[in-house]
C-alpha cells in the first residue's frame, strides 16, 4: 500500500476516536527501518486501547497489513506496527516522560551540533 495513503488511514482512524495531539514525523533520512512514525494521545487507557484497535481495523479494511502490537494489556502506551508506519498511542503523561517527538526529529547531525555548543561541564 501506498505510504500516503496508509498514512492518511492511520489519521483518519485516529481521529475518528478523537485523538488528540496528532503527530506525523518523517522518518525516511533517520531510519531504514519505517518511513513514519504517528504519535496521538488518549485521555485514558479505553480510548487509548480503542484508538489503536480503529487503526488496526481500519488498515485491515483498507487491505493493509497489521504486522504486530504491543501494550494493549495496560492501555498506557499501545504501539502499532504497520511496516512502513509505527503507531504509537499514549496516555499524556506517559508521552510527555518518552517525548518521542524531539527523540526522532533531532538529526545526529543537530545534536552533535547542540553538544558541541554547550558550556563545558566543569
Amino acid at each position: 500500500m501506498d505510504i500516503r495513503k496508509l498514512q492518511k488511514i492511520v489519521v483518519s482512524a485516529l481521529e475518528d476516536i478523537k485523538g488528540k495531539d496528532i503527530e506525523v514525523i518523517n522518518t525516511t533520512k533517520l531510519t531504514s527501518m519505517f518511513d513514519r512514525l504517528v504519535i496521538a494521545s488518549g485521555d485514558s487507557n479505553r480510548q487509548v486501547k480503542s484508538l489503536a484497535r480503529n487503526v488496526q481495523e481500519k488498515v485491515r479494511e483498507a487491505g493493509g497489513e497489521v504486522l504486530s502490537t504491543e501494550g494493549e494489556e495496560s492501555g498506557d502506551w499501545v504501539l502499532v506496527d504497520l511496516g512502513d508506519i509505527i503507531v504509537h498511542v499514549m496516555q499524556p503523561s506517559v508521552r510527555q516522560y518518552y517525548n518521542l517527538e524531539e527523540l526522532w526529529q533531532a538529526t545526529p547531525a543537530q545534536r552533535r551540533k547542540a553538544a558541541e555548543q554547550a558550556p563545558p561541564s566543569e
